[in-house]
């Protein structure tokens, strides 16, 4: 499957024995381009796993578009956002109990090009890749009076190579691979959540229409789990295709990137990682960051 930003690549996945003519509902299914993700759906995308009198269609395109089309015009039945839109979409959407990322003591990082402290970061401006994603939330968190601009989170690194920002908040990928380029650490804000809350971070979820109803809300609920539980009992291959959306990773980094977010924890939060939800979004309400109070609900 090729990925074109610009231009979201769609895949179906057609219940078992269906013909043509068959009468199925049709889910919309939007997640990001990146391993994780690819990995999750794996099951989904590629009819490993089947719903008779369902068919899944996939939009892939990057998390912070997906944010804002979830709250603007509630583009998709099941899309990926960051915690941060949650509350934005809340009146549409619920979130899954399942297909979530969490940072286990890891999570964005801001990184420069030379080193600095976290004190430094409220003199400088620091590239985010969207005010709605939950690293510009933890960031906020962290230190709400820090300068930010956005910038597309795959361009965030070579920005700070070309001396257009003294630091970024990166996500994905980068959180890897930003030494490779001569940066330096200021500060990885799991580390913090951690350390300030004894919390995971949450970082992503998966977001269904309210609309739906309560029975294909478990349906659709329960192909995902199974759809990431079959990614785990296939590894090699569900890695082989997650590969495909790995930018810059060898097959050794990519398997370490998607164990970090891929794991038990993506087959259900567990009720530590739902109370890290509601604290997070809590703590953004309070601190003025969210202006809509948080009404965390989850189906499945």
């Amino acid at each position: 499957m090729s990925i074109q930003q610009s231009e979201p690549a769609r895949a179906s996945s057609n219940p078992a024995g269906a013909s043509p003519s068959a009468a199925v509902r049709e889910i919309s299914i939007a997640h990001s381009p990146d391993s994780d993700d690819a990995f999750m759906f794996y099951g989904l995308a590629t009819n490993k796993i089947r719903v008779p009198g369902y068919r899944f269609t996939h939009t892939l395109c990057d998390i912070e578009t997906l944010n804002r089309r979830a709250q603007n015009e509630a583009f998709y039945d099941v899309t990926a956002i960051s915690f941060h839109a949650y509350p934005y979409v809340q009146s549409n959407y619920a979130l899954m109990g399942c297909g979530g990322s969490v940072g286990e003591g890891y999570g964005p990082m801001v990184v420069a090009s030379r080193k600095l402290t976290p004190s430094d970061l409220g003199k400088i401006r620091v590239a985010v890749p969207g005010t709605l994603t939950t690293a510009f939330l933890a960031l906020k968190v962290f230190n709400p009076d820090i300068e930010t601009e956005v910038v597309p989170f795959d361009q965030i690194i070579p920005a700070i190579l070309a001396g257009k920002y003294d630091a970024g908040l990166i996500i994905h990928e980068g959180q890897l691979t930003y030494s490779s380029s001569g940066l330096h650490k200021v500060v990885d804000l799991g580390v913090w959540w951690r350390e300030t809350t004894g919390l995971v971070l949450p970082l992503g979820g998966n977001a269904i229409r309210r609309s739906l109803g309560a029975e294909a809300h478990r349906i659709i609920s329960k192909a995902l789990r199974d759809s990431i539980q079959h990614a785990l009992d296939h590894r090699d291959q569900a890695l082989e295709y997650a590969m495909q959306f790995a930018r810059d990773l060898d097959t050794t980094l990519a398997n370490r990137f998607v164990s970090m977010y891929v794991n038990e924890r993506t087959l259900d939060y567990g009720a530590d990682g739902r109370k890290a939800i509601h604290r997070l979004l809590e703590l953004g309400y309070e601190r003025g960051v969210i202006p809509i109070q948080p009404q965390v609900e989850f189906v499945g």
